[in-house]
């Protein structure tokens, strides 16, 4: 049988606080935990059937003691996907440890994640900066939504498709700009369409190597350019 979570209210009372204040990342979690539905028993479904996935599954690794590792990060070559994600996480002035802890405040594990489903959840968790990273966007507010279509568009997520409504909704209060902000949330789905599927990816081996060559790879095509919305404009609006 599926594993399924699917709290509506839950998830709802979360959304509000997320709309009112989008700097509380763990209304994120809670949201992801309270409607995720039956998303990990596919994504872990579908990795079983990748070889590179199998492996991933059967190896389970943790990603986080790396990426926390800045002085390892910093020796890897110029332009590298590992510098790209050191130079992303030290201008949002966040860490993987960080984004961990976020996580495990906002989820509450009222029903206990069998394996692997459990792995599956923290390793999505655990790299979604690296997607940031290798996709171009920034840690605002607008390209977190952006960031949520395109991961939308790999894994199908319904609790991902209310924080993007947020986001979306959240567009017309822009000072300016609001339709070029649309536009750029659409195109991130776009883009998670037809980029490889990510999930599969073993990035341990990928930090290493030319963030040129990693996007080639993975069909993730150059960053769109867009203008930046920080959550402070949207709490003055």
């Amino acid at each position: 049988m599926a594993f399924t979570q699917f709290e509506p209210r839950r998830a709802l009372r979360a959304a509000r606080i997320l709309a009112a204040d989008p700097d509380d990342l763990p209304q994120v979690f809670t949201i992801i935990e309270s409607l995720s539905g039956s998303t990990l028993t596919r994504v872990a479904r579908r990795l079983r059937a990748d070889f590179t996935g199998a492996q991933l599954l059967a190896n389970r690794p943790d990603i986080v003691e790396q990426l926390a590792n800045r002085e390892a990060l910093a020796r890897l070559p110029e332009g590298s996907l590992g510098r790209a994600y050191l130079a992303f996480i030290e201008r949002e002035n966040i860490s993987p440890d960080g984004i961990r802890d976020a996580g495990e405040k906002g989820m509450i594990h009222r029903v206990p994640m069998p394996p692997p489903l459990d792995w599956v959840s923290a390793r999505l968790r655990d790299t979604h900066d690296l997607w940031h990273a290798a996709t171009g966007y920034s840690g605002d507010v607008l390209g977190e939504t952006a960031l949520l279509a395109f991961t939308f568009a790999q894994i199908w997520n319904p609790a991902i498709a209310l924080i993007i409504a947020i986001g979306f909704a959240k567009t017309w209060t822009v000072p300016s700009g609001g339709a070029a902000a649309r536009n750029t949330i659409i195109d991130g789905f776009r883009r998670g369409l037809k980029a490889k599927w990510l999930p599969a990816q073993a990035w341990e081996r990928l930090l290493e190597l030319p963030l040129v060559d990693v996007r080639r790879m993975l069909a993730l095509e150059e960053p769109a350019k867009y203008r930046e919305v920080r959550s402070f404009e949207l709490k003055a609006a």
